[in-house]
């Protein structure tokens, strides 16, 4: 690829290519924080089915699963800074539009317990996420695929980590409070201040020029260019590993991540606005991750850190279970986000290392559809818990099985994995 890339300017502020990709990325996960909040907390209006609430974020999570693979072949044969700026706008638009339909819906009748109060609201928020999830999975992958670009090799590691920093900044402190005060304020406000925040990324990354097509001697038959990743992938014992181990873990999270919204409602008695704060409260853990992942690796190498960060998972998810207020959950939160993003410091950098230009694209997109794909089967997992158990236990208990049942689960994937990790680093390690 042609690193003809030259820096940009807002007002009278120089900004670096690197500095203005990671504003734009702080800017659209902005954006992605206030709809943590919204897009199941306004599902939880319309019912208190859990499995209803779930098929929300479900519907964001699924285009991992069913666009992947298309968006690594697109990815490698494109501009990615192209394929960025097209994904940003139709963002934009999706939460528009959801914007004027929950508008066009209140005031809202009463949530049942069983079945939602307004059909018509409910299917547009389903299409809504499915639309912002698919243009996510072409956006995200071309936005990791490009990275590397701005900066030499051996700075990836302090490149994602500020890259990360800023989008937890924006993503879980920031953008998780903001969408609750603007829920409490007007819930239209939370899908059209998304839409506005799109528009600025995308003059952000319509200020960075140059070039971001990986170099191709010519077309190829899809299914041959997805064999080609499919080969590299099989060839690195150490990118699987890591691929499918980060795919439980993100079924563990998912599964946290909507029962804690029923939980907070019914259990802890919180509003939205203390909600927003919990999750808030849980990114400065993310951020402190994001910015000591490169010291810790360095310290304790990264086989090492991958070790005892996925280990330490487990006792976070189980510890929400037990958190008696805002105040712990948000401690339990902070820890989880912590060893999270450390292990993703670490996994990324050497992912963007061992992959080839041309190839990173389909790899990255091979990977993500076993890392992300999980998704939505741990958002359904959650629900189907929930709805099943509450015909054996009161529900406040069944509310709480979810984050039981990802703590044990994240201990027993990092024993499996243990091994592995460690044989796939040792070359490195001597």
């Amino acid at each position: 690829m042609r690193r003809q890339i030259v820096a940009g300017r807002i007002g009278d502020i120089q900004l670096t290519p690197l500095q203005r990709f990671i504003t734009a990325s702080g800017m659209t996960n902005l954006a992605d924080g206030v709809a943590v909040v919204a897009w199941a907390w306004i599902a939880s209006l319309l019912t208190r089915d859990a499995f209803l609430v779930a098929l929300v974020p479900v519907a964001l999570r699924l285009p991992w699963f069913l666009l992947a693979l298309p968006a690594g072949v697109i990815t490698d044969r494109v501009d990615r800074r192209w394929l960025i700026l097209r994904m940003d706008a139709l963002r934009g638009l999706a939460f528009a539009v959801a914007a004027l339909a929950l508008w066009a819906a209140l005031p809202l009748a009463p949530a049942p317990v069983a079945g939602v109060s307004d059909p018509l609201l409910y299917g547009a928020l389903i299409l809504a996420a499915f639309v912002v999830g698919g243009a996510e999975v072409f956006r995200d992958n071309a936005a990791q695929t490009m990275l590397p670009a701005f900066v030499p090799p051996d700075r990836l590691e302090r490149a994602n980590g500020q890259l990360w920093s800023a989008e937890l900044l924006t993503n879980a402190l920031i953008g998780p409070a903001l969408g609750a005060m603007l829920i409490a304020v007007w819930l239209p406000l939370a899908f059209g201040l998304n839409a506005v925040a799109y528009g600025l990324a995308l003059l952000l990354v319509a200020g960075v020029a140059g070039q971001f097509r990986p170099a191709r001697a010519d077309a190829r038959d899809w299914r041959a260019e997805l064999v080609e990743g499919l080969g590299f992938l099989r060839g690195k014992p150490l990118l699987r590993t890591l691929a499918w181990t980060t795919g439980f873990w993100n079924l563990f999270h998912q599964m946290i991540v909507i029962g804690v919204v029923l939980h907070a409602q019914e259990n802890l008695g919180l509003s939205a606005t203390a909600y927003g704060l919990t999750l808030a409260g849980g990114a400065l853990g993310g951020i402190a991750g994001s910015l000591l992942g490169d010291r810790i690796s360095r310290a304790l190498g990264p086989a090492r850190t991958m070790q005892w960060m996925l280990l330490a998972s487990g006792p976070c998810f189980a510890a929400m279970a037990m958190a008696p207020g805002p105040v712990t959950l948000g401690l339990c939160f902070a820890a989880m986000e912590f060893s999270g993003f450390v292990w993703n410091v670490v996994s990324v950098s050497t992912r963007q290392r061992m992959i080839p230009d041309g190839l990173r694209g389909r790899v990255n997109s091979l990977y993500r559809l076993l890392a992300w794909g999980m998704m939505p089967v741990g958002l359904l997992l959650s629900g189907l818990l929930v709805t099943l158990a509450e015909t054996l236990l009161p529900r406040e208990v069944a509310l709480t099985l979810p984050f039981w049942a990802a703590g044990l689960g994240a201990v027993l994937l990092s024993l499996v994995v243990w091994r592995a990790i460690w044989r796939g680093f040792a070359p490195q390690q001597h």
